[in-house]
């Protein structure tokens, strides 16, 4: 619901779970709408489920899912089963450690115990580890079945460009044809369009109808950042990302 907020005149009502919250603060921080134009429900959040791990679980249609007990029953034509739900989260639901909302003004539910001892970047360790070429064949697979429809960029709070990089005629950035080397250029350059902004919401990986591991891309980033400058989008309105900010004890160390 953060995308439905921008360049807006008049005060609004949102609903917030914890990655909501982040993006709406990054669309304060960013001067896309007022802090008092907004009337922020705040909803703790437990996780999201997967609904690409549901649909390919089952080959008929699913007519019901209901939560019980921390388990998950889904029902269709024929077939009913009970799975745990924490076994068919949103990956970045998995690993979230921010499941409340950082900024509200009417909360909804008690606030929920925040993950601990969770391993946020375990997936992005195992991808530095890889030598280039093995790298880049990773995401060259990544990519394969990518049908350049946009969906993650419609979907994305943070692409709110009035006209994007890909729509450019004069000059043209990049090519609209499904080249390997056009589709590259627009996913790289929209994940470092996204550097230090990114919450790992998990919009742009809901909304893929191929079923891309989106995140792949912003995740390096974003660790990035936390570990160069301390830095997580989206916690504060009180401080502003690494790439406006410059501070004498920044660590140079990663400059090669």
């Amino acid at each position: 619901l953060a995308n439905y907020v921008t360049d807006r005149k008049e005060t609004i009502g949102v609903i917030a779970k914890g990655c909501d919250s982040r993006n709406i603060v990054t669309h304060i921080i960013e001067n896309k709408i007022k802090r008092e134009q907004l009337v922020i429900i705040g909803v703790p959040c437990k996780g999201m489920i997967d609904k690409h791990k549901i649909t390919s679980m089952f080959e008929g249609e699913i007519e019901q899912v209901t939560e019980q007990n921390g388990n998950v029953i889904i029902k269709g034509k024929g077939f009913e089963e009970t799975v745990k739900k924490n076994d068919i989260l949103q990956q970045n639901c998995s690993v979230c450690i921010h499941r409340n909302p950082v900024i509200y003004d009417e909360l909804v539910a008690d606030l929920v115990e925040e993950q601990k001892d969770v391993d946020q970047y375990e997936d992005v360790r195992k991808i530095e580890a890889m030598p280039s070429e093995e790298k880049w064949n990773y995401f060259d697979d990544l990519l394969s079945t990518c049908i350049r429809c946009y969906a993650c960029r419609n979907a994305c709070p943070l692409c709110y460009c009035p006209t994007c990089f890909v729509d450019e005629s004069t000059p043209q950035w990049v090519g609209k044809s499904d080249d390997s080397i056009d589709t590259r250029t627009f996913h790289f350059l929209r994940a470092y369009h996204c550097a230090g902004r990114c919450t790992d919401c998990g919009a742009c990986e809901r909304a893929c109808p191929v079923g891309i591991n989106m995140r792949m891309f912003t995740r390096k980033l974003e660790k990035d950042c936390f570990e160069q400058y301390g830095w997580e989008a989206g916690l504060s309105l009180d401080e502003r990302p690494p790439l406006d900010t410059f501070r004498p004890e920044d660590p140079n160390d990663f400059i090669k």
